[in-house]
């Protein structure tokens, strides 16, 4: 029995039925039969209104993402993927001609070439395969290295006061041990009475702070942070044939640091915005972000960096940029979130124990009303099937769709590890940032300053016994001349960082501009 002869069904198809460029996700499910005539689409219009792919572990997100992520290059528009179990390098070969897939395609109405993708692969800071990316300790800012330091709302206050010191006073904070270097400095004899008339710095807060630093760089985590720092830029590029690129962060070396990887996507998401110019609605989305393991992001988080994910979710569509969760199930994420998420899929969710069976209700209730029995079709769903609802060309959600999902194009597991070195190494963008730089910071300013005090207080003594050896050998007028004063005598004189905040804040000018979650402004 066709669609167009079961009433409910027909009106779901229409729902589905665009004039515009369109991503196909699948076909409808009805009854338990799939309608290959029936096709579930999300218009390419309303991609930068959000999104959310939820399911339990094994019911195929990894494998929608990939389906989604191969048209929308398909579209000219660039994507962002983070490979958390390592088997998403795949969208760049080819996929394998086999029988299911010949199945699947068959059954959705889908016509299935084996196709691979332009990609570009990454690592954090150039750990495991990819092209390093890294970022400064400034511009990734007080609110989300707080939020990897799992710092409490005092210390993560303190954090933001050491930045906005350093910030006034043109000290650079590329790696950790630059900011070491300023909190050391802010506990010290010379330095600690610069922060009095704007709250002070506890030492007992200083040397958690410290602690915390200290222990994220034995866990090798110091080599996220440096230069050259990596432009968010590189993932608006689309390729020579006009595809967008599908730039893919891979993360299996730091699956244990989940804190880290989640919150480095979200500066990556945080500089996006900072830096793009307001477009309104476009045809097409500049770049679509997958943010993959969500619930890691939220876990924990505080008020203000909740807050702060709300306002740049809701304000980075505007920006040309679509941001799509993946994650289990939507209490994963915050209300606030969910309500800007437009487009749905949801695969199959268990209810083996009780508070599966409350996730399941509360999840039925986040959809439209619909003629399905929604628990009972999230419960049934297969590997590779979905609920949908998506925003319509006018903005409107569609009806909820069961849908089989299609079969992705492009390899459905990791390429070799020596064609993914082969691609790193061929990338354009491997000689920008493959070697890490360690150029003049804090770290060393603070260091040559401290060398400059200790100089001053030996000469400083030498003079003196001077004077007094030649007051003891009886020669009046025998004193030395006093020098003129030395910089280091300087500093000895007015406090090491006052000497500093002259030579070094009048080249910055001004405090460093900074956004909503802390992260310094740069023009692009």
């Amino acid at each position: 029995m066709s669609v167009s002869e079961q009433p409910p069904a027909a009106e779901i198809a229409a729902g589905y039925a665009f004039e515009g460029a369109a991503l196909d996700l699948g076909a409808l499910l009805w009854d338990g039969v799939c309608h290959p005539d029936a096709p579930i689409r999300i218009p390419l219009t309303v991609l930068n209104r959000h999104g959310l792919v939820a399911g339990a572990t094994g019911t195929g997100k990894t494998k929608t993402l990939q389906l989604i992520a191969e048209q929308l290059s398909a579209h000219g528009v660039p994507v962002f993927l983070a490979d958390i179990k390592g088997d998403v390098s795949g969208i760049s070969a080819p996929g394998a001609d086999g029988e299911k897939a010949r199945e699947r395609a068959g059954q959705v109405g889908q016509e299935w070439r084996s196709t691979g993708f332009p990609c570009e692969f990454y690592g954090l800071g150039g750990t495991g395969p990819g092209i390093p990316v890294r970022a400064t300790v400034t511009s990734f800012g007080p609110v989300l290295l707080s939020k990897v330091l799992q710092l409490n709302q005092t210390q993560e206050q303190s954090l933001g006061l050491i930045f906005h010191y350093a910030d006034a006073k043109g000290l650079e904070l590329v790696d950790l041990k630059d900011l070491r270097a300023v909190v050391a400095f802010l506990v010290s004899d010379t330095g600690k009475s610069e922060l009095k008339g704007i709250g002070g710095l506890s030492t007992v807060t200083a040397g958690v702070i410290l602690r915390a630093l200290t222990a994220f760089e034995q866990q090798g985590a110091g080599g996220f942070f440096g230069e050259p720092e990596f432009d968010t830029g590189e993932l608006l590029r689309t390729a020579p044939d006009g595809r967008g690129i599908v730039s893919v962060l891979e993360l299996p070396a730091v699956q244990d640091k989940p804190q880290l990887f989640s919150t480095f996507l979200m500066w990556m998401l945080a500089d996006l915005y900072n830096d793009l110019p307001e477009v309104g609605d476009l045809d097409k989305p500049k770049l679509v972000f997958f943010f993959d393991e969500a619930h890691l992001l939220f876990s924990g988080a505080s008020k203000a960096f909740l807050e702060s994910i709300t306002q740049t979710v809701r304000l980075i569509r505007s920006k040309g940029i679509g941001v799509f969760f993946v994650t289990q199930t939507p209490k994963d994420v915050p209300g606030d979130v969910l309500a800007q998420l437009g487009n749905r899929v949801q695969q199959a969710l268990r209810a083996f124990t009780p508070d599966d069976a409350k996730a399941l209700k509360a999840t039925v209730r986040t959809f439209p009303n619909s003629p399905y029995d929604l628990e009972e079709v999230l419960t049934g769903l297969g590997t590779g099937e979905a609920v949908v609802t998506v925003l319509s060309e006018r903005g409107a959600p569609t009806p909820v769709a069961a849908t089989r999902l299609r079969a992705p194009e492009s390899l459905m597991g990791p390429v070799d590890a020596a064609a993914l070195d082969a691609a790193v190494k061929a990338s354009p963008l491997h000689g920008r940032y493959a070697e890490a730089v360690d150029r003049e910071s804090a770290y060393e300013k603070l260091t040559a300053e401290q060398h400059a005090a200790e100089s001053a207080a030996l000469e400083a003594a030498a003079a003196a016994e001077a004077e007094k050896a030649a007051k003891a050998a009886g020669k009046p007028g025998a004193r030395a001349p006093k020098p003129e004063p030395s910089l280091a005598e300087q500093v000895v004189g007015s406090g090491m960082f006052k000497s500093l905040a002259r030579s070094i804040g009048t080249q910055l000018g001004r405090e460093i501009s900074r956004s909503i979650f802390g992260t310094a402004r740069r023009g692009r």
